[in-house]
């Protein structure tokens, strides 16, 4: 069962939607202008927002880089286009899943399902023990920061810095980031970063790459000229310090 946050003006569809949603175990509140819905996480934060677009007082995509600044609640957003230019914009903005108009109640409830299985905390590995009475020595433990060059990914912080500056990432930005830092010098394929980072099977190839290229973007390199980030054609992403 989780928290959710449906902003959604229309008094008929809110209505419908936490009908449904209530009926699937999540507990809903609601809001309908986007200064209300703000108000509601910095109060009372959900466990996801359900955000439709198309409100009278802000607009959608101002609300997400709003709530953005103050939450990395997980957020759903709901809108009319799918065209690729929307979703790298929303996706750019903090989106972490998007509906297209019109949708089910039951097709959102699953998208909702799906975004809190992939942002749910990673289960804690369990201590290795001290030794096997072999005197071998005990596994050694996962480190808490991780440099690559001048890059430091403090795990704890959830912060990375480069060069002594802080970078502004979102959720998914740095969720990508540290798990390349934890394989860095190594190659790692699009299969493992959806298995590990997005946690699903399937995610479109331009969603890894929008973040990708947001990285690059924030890390001060493009693709045609990486210092940290390399791609490997058909094989995968390689995190290195620059030489």
């Amino acid at each position: 069962m989780a928290s959710v946050l449906l902003v959604e003006d229309d008094p008929v569809i809110r209505g419908a939607l936490i009908e449904v949603l209530s009926a699937h175990g999540h507990v809903v509140h609601s809001a309908a202008l986007g200064f209300e819905a703000l108000r509601e996480v910095t109060a009372r934060p959900p466990d996801v927002v359900v955000l439709d677009l198309g409100l009278p007082d802000l607009d959608g995509t101002d609300v997400l880089r709003m709530l953005r600044g103050i939450s990395r609640v997980p957020v759903v957003v709901a809108t009319a286009r799918d065209d690729d230019a929307e979703v790298i914009k929303l996706l750019n903005a903090g989106a972490d899943d998007y509906v297209v108009k019109p949708f089910s109640g039951g097709q959102l409830a699953a998208r909702i399902g799906a975004v809190l299985r992939r942002t749910a905390p990673a289960e804690p590995a369990p201590a290795p023990p001290a030794g096997d009475g072999s005197g071998s020595p005990a596994a050694p433990a996962v480190a808490r920061t991780m440099r690559v060059g001048e890059l430091v990914v403090d795990l704890p912080a959830r912060s990375a810095r480069l060069a002594g500056r802080e970078l502004r990432l979102t959720r998914r930005e740095f969720d990508l980031l540290a798990y390349l830092a934890a394989h860095a010098d190594q190659v790692v394929s699009r299969r493992r970063i959806l298995a590990d980072v997005w946690r699903q099977p399937y995610v479109e190839d331009q969603t890894i790459d929008v973040h990708l290229s947001a990285l690059r973007r924030k890390l001060g390199e493009r693709a045609s000229q990486p210092r940290y980030l390399h791609t490997v054609r058909g094989i995968g992403i390689k995190l290195v310090a620059p030489r």
